[in-house]
């Protein structure tokens, strides 16, 4: 942890101010830490939504049988849910309303079938937060919508629902976890279940951060959620206790490779159980790296080069791991583009291989 204290916030905790000013990232600091370029393999088509901040977040489905008909989903925070193909060709397009942040998750239903479960925040009523249920077919790459279910912590004020992850199980009868990430820096979990032939949500526990905050992540190998405090750093939930409490992880500061807004945060596991955890830092258009097992900054990279163009002010992000084919052998690496000028924003593709290759990583 490169000799910082861990300082643990139970629910309801805020950071002291003395520490909000102290990770402050002034002007001078941005001085655009050093990071190697990696060229974007391939693109998304732009989303619908023109001359306006839009996409902003992807989620990846592998196909085991056949990597390259793999899919990715992208929300238009504007209009709805967009699937894709690795050639970056629309598949699908559902109009759901301003869904911001979204996630998947192979499940198994009551009937001992394996559907792909989808889900994504929903800020269409910034007053009550929900979740947006969708099921993907994975070989027709149609989505198929289950509703809506509100997710607002019991006597919790009217919220938005910001960010928005999704995990693993964590006990019987499970589909999946969720977490909802409102704007104040609440994060709420909830269990996913099947109930009545559809999916719904019980709420479980929350943790508090003390400022805004949008990105999040499961790691379900160590059973642990990272939340992005948009201008403080990245805080580390354990899943495992009775009461979630937030560890600092990293701070916006230099040595720890990050340029506030700190923004979506993706996590790749290999086979051989190496963790990497891999942040958007907005504030310099470049996504640090870190190491799950030492917690220690692990490099830095840019995407530019190349006959497609680069990103910046990037929001979410994904990765997963093995084969998408020949253009990505070991994994696929999506980041949302905030300046696709002329056209629309949308998602670029990056090969794993060549940002480990890149950043030389074992």
């Amino acid at each position: 942890m490169k000799g910082r204290n861990i300082t643990q916030y139970g629910p309801g905790a805020l950071l002291p101010a003395i520490l909000l000013s102290a990770c402050a990232t002034t002007s001078a600091s941005k001085a655009y830490l050093p990071a190697v370029d990696v060229p974007a393999m391939a693109e998304t088509v732009p989303v619908g939504t023109a001359n306006d901040d839009a996409a902003d977040d992807p989620a990846i489905w592998r196909n085991a049988a056949d990597p390259g008909a793999s899919l990715i989903v992208g929300t238009d925070k504007k209009a709805g849910l967009y699937v894709y193909g690795l050639d970056g060709k629309v598949r699908d397009f559902v109009a759901a309303g301003a869904l911001n942040n979204v996630g998947l998750r192979e499940v198994t239903m009551a009937d001992g079938s394996r559907r792909i479960l989808v889900a994504a925040s929903d800020r269409t009523d910034r007053a009550v937060p929900r979740i947006a249920l969708f099921m993907l077919g994975g070989a027709s790459g149609k989505l198929s919508s289950l509703g809506a279910v509100t997710f607002l912590p019991p006597g919790h004020a009217p919220a938005e629902a910001y960010g928005f992850c999704m995990g693993g199980p964590l006990r019987a009868g499970e589909l999946a976890r969720a977490y909802v990430v409102l704007k104040d820096g609440t994060v709420a979990e909830g269990a996913l279940v099947e109930q009545g032939g559809s999916v719904a949500a019980m709420h479980l526990r929350d943790v508090k951060l003390a400022t805004q905050s949008e990105g999040c992540v499961v790691d379900d190998a160590a059973r642990t959620l990272y939340v992005a405090e948009e201008d403080i750093g990245i805080w580390k939930v354990p899943l495992d206790r009775e009461t979630l409490g937030a560890e600092a992880f990293a701070r916006v500061r230099d040595e720890d490779g990050l340029v506030d807004d700190v923004e979506g945060l993706a996590v790749a596991r290999g086979a051989d159980g190496k963790g990497w955890l891999v942040a958007s830092s907005q504030g310099d258009n470049a996504y640090a790296l870190f190491d799950l097992q030492t917690a220690r900054l692990a490099g830095r990279f840019r995407i530019r080069g190349g006959a497609i163009d680069g990103t910046s002010d990037t929001d979410g992000i994904e990765i997963a791991l093995g084969d998408f084919g020949p253009a990505f052998p070991e994994g696929l690496f999506a980041a949302q583009d905030g300046d696709n000028a002329p056209d629309a924003q949308n998602f670029k593709l990056l090969s794993w291989h060549a940002i480990r290759t890149a950043l030389g990583l074992d």
